[in-house]
């Protein structure tokens, strides 16, 4: 019988409810009979015993999971293994060059959506691989990206400025796509259930409006802007720009001297990375 294991972070989601969610925020499409008009290549990363896996193969063209437990992708090769939509790879999402195991076969070629059910130990890491950084966004953008998260993460990617949840982390991801919360989903509805509640979010990649002329000057502002949140940012940034020339940076675009990190806005953050 097949146990979660705790080393890979496992909890499957067992609620028919969540799951209709997920798969109705994914938007998915099949091609037409004829070829002619190409459907959605889902990316699934942790499909577990593949209770997402179902409705996904369902409503999409095809299905690349990736699966890191050798127990588990035995189990699902006998489930699914003759579905000719269906793609298991083997291994760890993180270290995995998907291009090039693709690269044969076209009918699994550049997944355009991202649907899954993710470790929570490892979200930012599979965000940033997903996503790329500000100073390198994923050069093939996905078009969405449906993923089940701790309700806390959910919260600061949806976060604005002047939330308790604003951070870093919110504002490195809506540079780089717009976010919706779609639906909470209680610890219950997992086995083993976690101990935090979950959410299902939606991110669509997008150019920013106004980059950064500089992004990795950007992301230096904001790993030292938001080093300690409780100080105010011209003390956070003095070893950048002295707190005079700040201060008065700031007043110049209206905004108080006297602001924290988490009182800037994506937008105001940009403005400020690119007169620093």
């Amino acid at each position: 019988m097949l146990k979660p294991r705790k080393q890979f972070g496992q909890h499957w989601l067992r609620s028919e409810k969540a799951l209709s969610r997920i798969v109705a925020a994914a938007d998915l499409k099949k091609g037409d009979a004829q070829g002619l008009v190409r459907g959605d290549r889902v990316l699934e990363i942790g499909p577990g015993k593949g209770v997402l896996t179902r409705p996904l193969l369902d409503h999409a063209d095809a299905v690349v999971a990736v699966e890191i437990d050798r127990d588990l992708c035995e189990f699902l090769v006998k489930k699914f293994g003759k579905i000719d939509n269906f793609l298991l790879l083997q291994g760890d999402f993180l270290s995995l060059d998907l291009e090039p195991l693709l690269a044969p076969l076209p009918n699994f070629q550049n997944p355009n959506k991202v649907v899954a059910n993710i470790p929570y130990n490892i979200t930012g890491p599979i965000l940033e691989k997903l996503l790329g950084t500000i100073a390198q966004p994923n050069p093939h953008p996905f078009e969405s990206i449906v993923l089940l998260v701790q309700r806390e993460i959910a919260l600061r990617l949806r976060a604005n400025a002047g939330s308790s949840h604003f951070g870093a982390l919110s504002v490195r991801v809506q540079y780089l796509a717009a976010c919706d919360f779609i639906c909470d989903v209680p610890a219950k509805a997992f086995q083993p259930p976690p101990k935090v509640d979950s959410a299902v979010i939606r991110l669509r990649p997008r150019p920013m409006t106004a980059p950064a002329n500089d992004p990795k000057k950007l992301e230096t502002l904001l790993k030292l802007g938001f080093s300690s949140k409780r100080k105010m940012l011209r003390n956070n940034l003095q070893g950048v720009i002295s707190r005079e020339a700040l201060s008065e940076l700031l007043e110049t675009m209206g905004v108080n001297s006297q602001v924290r990190a988490e009182d800037l806005s994506v937008e105001q953050w940009v403005a400020l990375s690119n007169q620093v």
